[in-house]
């Protein structure tokens, strides 16, 4: 999250790097006052806010560097200094304008972005951390994330090794990664092991595990029949055996994991002072909540105007204009993982709230595409979002006058 500049006196630059950092320290008049690298420990830190404390106090000395989280900048922060996050695109762009020569070095990219914060310190902003509830729900929301991610790969991994060697079993049930699909393979991981596969045995096994689907045993079993032949060389055979094992592991681990996840955002949800808000919008549900509320954050000097939001979410479009040329293009530089959030929430909100059903319909209408139509619904939502979030209230459709009055029985 990032909020307003202060005025300072000395601006440090800190080139990140794995192991080492170079640090850059410049007065308001540009003249290095300290120049030093530390090591990425915790003595390391430790120097760095002690020698920057000597120069003056934390909120008189601003530190620009090229990341925006970690525990360097947390450390930083902590011990009250404005840490700007700088666009790495942006200081490449300025040490190639400022060092003809094109000679690179990390204690040189620190003094760039130095200058860069010193000079440039009207038009950047300072990080403000998340508050504790709101950094573990964006923990525990990106990796859930990351591990369905993981699971979608995984699965067309499986998909594909089925369909090239045992079509069969990936014919059975609708899902190939579904608990059941993943309880048949492991049981069945080739064509040979299936062999014998008849009717009671099929029904003994969707007892064993509980099948809640509607398919009979003999149907299912028709579709594992009727599917082409699968392999059945020796070899292959054993080769297939060993993989679709370890990939129904895998799936059986994302999924138990995945699951996991779900209840612990829940339960931070439930426990963050905006979590009601996010709640409350239709649709909206527990997981797509957590999501929205974990990348929109709880600082509310973060954001001028609820524009703000929508172009950190890539909901506004880019105007690019030159001479007579102007156009319009998709807003790529942005938080996806806010974007995919927010659009689902809008996609979603459509099939609940009549007033969210009309501004879509409007959009289609106008002739834009349904991501497009979507963008431009989760945009309105942002401005509705915008005012609960200030407000500290959840949403409401009978206080929203549009929702309101579409809502509103038509008089005889």
């Amino acid at each position: 999250m990032s909020a307003g500049l202060p005025p300072a006196q000395f601006f440090a630059g800190l080139d990140w790097a794995a192991e080492v950092h170079a640090v850059c320290v410049m007065d308001h008049a540009g003249k290095i006052v300290d120049r030093f690298t530390i090591a990425h420990t915790a003595d390391g830190i430790t120097m760095l806010i002690r020698r920057l404390g000597k120069l003056a106090g934390p909120g008189d000395v601003q530190v620009g560097i090229e990341r925006p989280n970690g525990r360097l900048v947390d450390l930083l922060l902590e011990a009250g200094h404005p840490v700007v996050p700088v666009s790495p695109n942006a200081i490449k762009a300025w040490r190639d304008g400022e060092v003809l020569s094109g000679a690179k070095s990390d204690a040189a990219d620190a003094a760039v972005i130095a200058e860069y914060l010193r000079l440039r310190q009207h038009r950047l902003r300072v990080a403000t951390p998340y508050s504790d509830d709101t950094r573990a729900l964006r923990t525990v929301s990106r990796t859930r994330t990351d591990l369905v991610d993981m699971r979608v790969a995984a699965t067309n991994q499986l998909s594909a090794l089925l369909d090239d060697h045992w079509p069969g079993a990936k014919a059975v049930f609708a899902d190939v990664e579904s608990p059941i699909s993943l309880e048949f393979l492991t049981r069945y991981p080739t064509p040979n092991s299936a062999k014998h596969l008849g009717e009671k045995r099929m029904q003994a096994f969707l007892t064993k595990h509980g099948y809640s689907g509607r398919r009979p045993a003999t149907q299912l079993l028709e579709r594992l029949r009727s599917a082409p032949a699968g392999a059945s060389g020796e070899a292959l055979t054993e080769a297939l055996h060993d993989t679709v094992l370890a990939l129904a592991d895998v799936l059986k681990a994302l999924n138990t994991a995945v699951k996991n996840l779900d209840r612990s955002a829940t339960a931070h949800l439930g426990e963050h002072p905006d979590g009601e808000i996010f709640t409350s919008l239709p649709r909206s549900g527990q997981i797509n909540a957590a999501q929205i509320l974990a990348e929109w954050g709880d600082c509310r000097q973060a954001y001028e105007h609820p524009d703000s939001v929508a172009a950190l979410a890539g909901c506004t479009p880019v105007t690019k204009e030159s001479g007579k040329h102007r156009a319009v293009h998709f807003r790529w530089a942005c938080n996806k993982r806010f974007r995919v959030a927010l659009t689902t929430f809008a996609d979603n909100s459509r099939h609940a709230s009549p007033w969210a059903a009309n501004i879509y319909n409007q959009a289609r209408a106008s002739g834009k595409d349904h991501p497009h139509a979507v963008r431009v619904l989760a945009r309105a939502w942002i401005r509705i979002i915008w005012r609960c979030w200030h407000d500290g209230v959840p949403y409401d459709p009978a206080k929203h006058g549009a929702a309101a009055a579409l809502n509103k029985p038509v008089a005889a």
